[in-house]
């Protein structure tokens, strides 16, 4: 009688830890859409619905949108001047100058995380705690 009362115990236990580890990575990938971006000629506004926020990201007198991106919870803009990044967590406009004569090769976005990649160096932006990092890259010979 024991035993069978472990048995069923032991059953029970592996089935809740299966089916945690079958429903669990599926729920944590998911990130719903809480960022949109309306780019207007002299400015970016963030639309936050996560916080119910519109946040204006003006555009300096000769500053010009070369490109951006936007994901989930995250959102890069590139101009002639600088990388603007937004985090619906953070809920914020974070701005890096470029460079001189920094070009930019890729732009990553998913989620609240941002990845931007140039020829000078190699930048990641959080968008739960709205912080830029940042590494050179070494001279590469091609």
């Amino acid at each position: 009688m024991r035993k069978d009362k472990k048995s069923v115990a032991f059953r029970l236990v592996c089935g809740i830890l299966v089916a945690v580890g079958l429903i669990l990575p599926v729920w944590a990938a998911e990130v719903e859409k809480v960022l949109f971006l309306v780019v207007e000629k002299d400015e970016v506004i963030a639309s936050n619905t996560l916080s119910g926020r519109f946040d204006r990201l003006p555009l300096h007198a000769n500053e010009r949108i070369q490109e951006y991106k936007v994901a989930n919870a995250v959102a890069v803009v590139v101009t002639n001047e600088r990388y603007a990044a937004y985090g619906a967590g953070a809920a914020g406009w974070r701005s890096v100058k470029l460079i001189a004569k920094e070009q930019t090769e890729l732009i990553e976005v998913e989620d609240y995380s941002a990845t931007v990649v140039s020829n000078e160096r190699i930048l990641n932006f959080s968008g739960r705690s709205g912080t830029w990092n940042e590494t050179r890259r070494r001279v590469q010979f091609r």
